[in-house]
């Protein structure tokens, strides 16, 4: 990578760089292009996708509970206390005209 890389890099992302904030820019992608190069070298063949980074780690995983309708329906109960509904919505004043 070189200083032209980080010019066209600050181009693509609408970023203004002097020469001396590109100088400084450059070994950081550098760094962060060397850690990339790094881990696709690891073969991966043959593993799952993850859903999430933490389920690696499956102590630390949590459980997606299951999802049941554990309340019932107090629509009713609800509207009741309404000052003014219409087919079980609540009607409140237009603010937008």
């Amino acid at each position: 990578m070189k200083l032209d890389d980080v010019q066209r890099i600050a181009h693509l992302s609408s970023l203004e760089l002097s020469q001396a904030e590109a100088e400084a820019v450059l070994p950081q992608l550098q760094a962060v292009f060397a850690l990339v190069e790094e881990m696709q070298a690891v073969d991966t063949s043959g593993l799952a996708p993850l859903a999430h980074p933490i389920l690696f780690l499956r102590d630390l995983a949590q459980p997606l509970r299951p999802d049941a309708v554990t309340e019932s329906d107090h629509r009713a109960e609800n509207m009741q206390s309404a000052p003014a509904e219409q087919e079980g919505y609540f009607l409140v004043p237009r603010v937008i005209e």
